[in-house]
């Protein structure tokens, strides 16, 4: 660690000591603990008509409708620039500057119609290590520091994987040991490769499931076992952590487009399929393995690309261009607004972070009572012609990261 490094992280210790702030990283896709619920306290109640303060907008990234993952003052993201380089930047968290970038491979499915082409994950970053799936199937291990290559394997190739239309957009899981993606071949639905090397643990064979969709691996403990859940093209599929062997499958949300991480909680998994609804299901131990119970399953429950977060008994999620507040044992919606566009969201100290696709920053009370927006406000100096803003906020260390394509903004909300 250099002795610049060492300084930037004291010196950033120290303030949030002093001002008692609770801050932590953002390290993978939504966050420390893939839920979009981040712990952090004292932000900003309320934000003036143009924003909270924009601390720094650095453009020209790169495409890639991914979000960034922050850890230990770096920002991560997967960029590409054209259709033949897709990389992994590194940026200094505190002025937006490039550290480093590495190419790993080209971007997926450019021939497919319609396509949107681009870098569509978000690394996970753990420890030294940053991990990342590209959108062609690689997958790749970089040390955090230099961005250098550590072991690289590609999914398609590897496992016969098989994406969906609009190519890979999973974001990996570390879990213990093990880096978790879904490949979606017909003989390797699910795969676990070690962390260190890359050499393969064990491969899940995931019956009917079809495809690869766009959402990420979550784990679960239910049941009796501990459990990784993939959104694949045909539904949600359940596999043992342990060896992978199939456990169960729900195909009630199979949608055209299987785009929001499942939302977990102890023993119920909720998904949303695009155009299709969402429901949820109960994770009941049978005699020869796992029972998905449906609790409900409801056509006009949060589907959107943007996921749901869920908020003490309640799930916040948007259906097209519609927020929604819904009881998340029941599916009862207890309220429901259009806003200006659908949205991807996070959940802080009380209140919903949303970034719509028409590029509008929002913050909703989180309450199942009515719907309140404390305060919204328009990114400035968005890139023109580049489509609908997908990437999701994040919110590290009292900063509010937004992007769009090679656009990134930071906002201090502290």
């Amino acid at each position: 660690m250099s002795a610049s490094y060492r300084f930037l992280l004291c010196t950033t210790m120290l303030a949030i000591s002093c001002t008692g702030l609770h801050a932590e990283d953002w390290p993978q896709w939504q966050g420390p603990n893939r839920d979009s619920v981040s712990n952090e306290t004292q932000l900003k109640a309320t934000w003036p008509e143009e924003g909270p303060h924009l601390a720094w907008q650095v453009n020209d990234l790169g495409d890639g409708y991914g979000a960034v993952s922050v850890a230990d003052g770096v920002i991560f993201l997967v960029v590409n620039e054209g259709l033949d380089d897709e990389s992994v930047k590194a940026l200094d968290a505190t002025n937006g500057q490039v550290l480093w970038a590495t190419r790993i491979g080209k971007v997926g499915n450019p021939n497919q119609k319609p396509s949107y082409p681009a870098a569509r994950s978000t690394p996970t970053v753990d420890g030294e290590m940053v991990y990342v799936l590209g959108s062609d199937g690689d997958l790749v291990c970089l040390k955090a520091k230099s961005g250098e290559v550590v072991w690289q394997k590609n999914v398609r190739q590897d496992y016969d994987g098989k994406p969906g239309t609009w190519a890979y957009s999973e974001s990996p899981l570390v879990d213990g040991s093990k880096v978790i993606v879904t490949p979606g071949g017909p003989e390797v639905g699910i795969v676990a490769v070690d962390k260190s090397n890359g050499k393969t643990i064990w491969e899940a064979k995931t019956p009917e499931m079809g495809a690869a969709a766009y959402a990420s691996i979550q784990k679960v403990t239910a049941a009796g076992k501990k459990q990784y859940v993939a959104f694949m093209a045909n539904g949600l599929a359940g596999v043992d952590a342990e060896d992978g062997t199939f456990l169960w499958s729900y195909k009630r949300t199979k949608g055209i487009a299987n785009m929001p991480t499942p939302v977990i909680a102890g023993d119920i998994v909720y998904s949303g399929g695009s155009r299709t609804g969402g429901g949820a299901v109960r994770l009941i131990a049978k005699q020869l393995g796992v029972l998905p119970e449906e609790l409900y399953f409801n056509p006009k429950l949060p589907n959107a690309i943007g996921g749901s977060v869920k908020v003490d008994d309640y799930l916040y999620g948007c259906s097209g261009s519609t927020l929604l507040c819904v009881n998340f044992l029941t599916g009862e919606i207890e309220w429901q607004e259009r806003i200006s566009a659908a949205a991807s969201i996070l959940y802080a100290d009380g209140r919903l972070y949303l970034h719509t696709e028409d590029g509008k920053v929002m913050m909703v009370a989180a309450t199942p009572e009515k719907m309140e927006i404390v305060s919204e406000f328009t990114l400035p100096d968005q890139p023109e012609g580049t489509g609908k803003e997908w990437a999701y906020p994040v919110l590290a260390n009292g900063k509010l990261y937004l992007r769009q394509h090679g656009t990134l903004w930071c906002y201090d909300v502290k």
